[in-house]
């Protein structure tokens, strides 16, 4: 789902000068490149965000782990660290 979000003028202005001079081809481009940065400087918030998206039944567990950049027994590690003693999810996601 896509959310939309109101940025400082000056931000959008800033995006908008690197798309004219190349750098991004569009102001999404630009913003997930952005996003990307933040979540690879900030391991912390990668990993908070992959164990929502568990929570929520968003992504299966070997994906979850894909994506914070662990193994399957890691991330089981993680979910225990954030309450979920198991490791097999925070509720059941029907096959997921």
């Amino acid at each position: 789902m896509a959310e939309i979000c109101a940025l400082p003028t000056i931000v959008e202005q800033e995006i908008r000068a690197l798309i004219k001079y190349g750098f991004y081809s569009s102001f999404d481009e630009a913003v997930k490149d952005a996003f990307r940065t933040l979540l690879n400087a900030k391991p912390d918030l990668r990993i908070a965000a992959t164990v929502e998206l568990y929570k929520e039944c968003e992504v299966s567990l070997d994906k979850a782990a894909e994506i914070a950049g662990v193994t399957a027994i890691e991330f089981k590690d993680i979910l225990a660290d954030k309450g979920d003693n198991e490791g097999t999810g925070f509720k059941e996601c029907g096959g997921i």
